[in-house]
């Protein structure tokens, strides 16, 4: 077992217990660790990883048993550090909810690093949190068989900056190719987990849906050496589109559109741009990359959403809303 996971996994066995746990509890929880070899060496080892624990900040506490109580070590709550959090109670029982709600979907990156991070939530409230007054579920991700076992290993790379290599099913092709990835970001969008990173093959960045991956595999080799940087400039937002319009079909282009009448007021939730307000209503100017996606959503809010620039986007949105004109029959309500 690494190091790190022995030491997560021996603060978490210790946190969870409701007693203080022996050195032969020890030992048997950690075979390959403290099991094995002489009594002095596994003794060696186990106040190494002591040390460890306090300069992070979490001591560990032998209390000697009695008639009345068991001997063994416990993490030190007094002394157990953490840096300060200023949440209200509220804020804890939401974050510990939705946090609860990602671990159990069984459909979410860093699992271990999620349960972990929940478990201090628990330790600082002296328990779990009340719940709140929501319901929160993770629904609605898309099944895929061992999602979790990918994700996490998808989660690894990204955290220790380690490429992948991946079996990726192309439903254009219809074929599987093999990749090289250096892992950049993972985003969660309506459903389907994309991964973004820099493709060896395509030589260029790419997005991946996780669904089609047939095979994940974390390089190994020198684990506590890097493969790469994540460029300063790289932002996840701009490969995994939230908008329509966002998606990365075509050079980018800045459209003007104005909301009058009742949508005027709306127009900072229908957009995700500050709009700006005058006599006629209120104006969002909007970055496409998918020029026909933006104007398909301008046409469903009706007439009072029009475009007023460039030239190019106003004739395209003539072009569309004659098109649905004339796949009406010509005819207005």
């Amino acid at each position: 077992m690494e190091r790190t996971e022995r030491l997560l996994d021996l603060v978490a066995l210790l946190l969870d217990s409701k007693h203080p746990i022996s050195w032969p509890e020890l030992r048997e929880a950690f075979k390959a660790d403290y099991g094995t070899g002489s009594l002095e060496s596994c003794e060696r080892k186990f106040e190494r990883d002591k040390a460890e624990l306090l300069e992070l900040g979490i001591p560990l506490t032998f209390i000697k048993g009695d008639d009345e109580h068991e001997e063994g070590y416990v993490v030190d709550r007094d002394a157990y550090y953490l840096p300060e959090v200023s949440l209200s109670a509220e804020e804890l029982a939401v974050l510990y909810a939705a946090g609860s709600a990602a671990l159990g979907s069984g459909g979410f990156p860093g699992s271990q690093d999620l349960a972990h991070a929940l478990r201090k939530i628990g330790f600082f409230t002296d328990g779990p949190p009340p719940a709140p007054k929501v319901r929160l579920e993770l629904g609605g991700v898309a099944e895929t068989k061992n999602l979790p076992e990918r994700l996490d290993a998808l989660w690894s790379a990204i955290t220790t900056r380690k490429s992948v290599t991946l079996d990726y099913f192309s439903p254009h092709s219809k074929q599987e190719s093999h990749r090289v990835v250096d892992a950049y970001g993972l985003a969660l969008r309506r459903g389907l987990w994309s991964l973004v990173g820099y493709c060896h093959l395509r030589k260029a960045i790419r997005t991946f849906h996780v669904h089609r991956m047939h095979r994940v595999t974390v390089n190994a080799s020198k684990p506590r050496s890097p493969d790469y940087e994540v460029p300063a400039s790289f932002s996840l937002e701009e490969y995994v589109a939230t908008w329509p319009w966002q998606h990365r079909f075509h050079e980018p282009i800045d459209v003007e559109v104005l909301l009058t009448g009742e949508l005027a007021p709306l127009a900072g939730t229908l957009f995700p741009s500050t709009p700006t307000s005058d006599e006629r209503g209120a104006r969002v100017t909007l970055r496409a990359t998918d020029l026909d996606g933006l104007l398909t959503y301008v046409l469903s809010l009706g007439a009072q959403a029009k475009v007023l620039g460039p030239d190019r986007a106003k004739a395209r949105h003539r072009e569309l809303a004659l098109a649905v004109f004339t796949a009406h029959g010509g005819v207005t309500s």
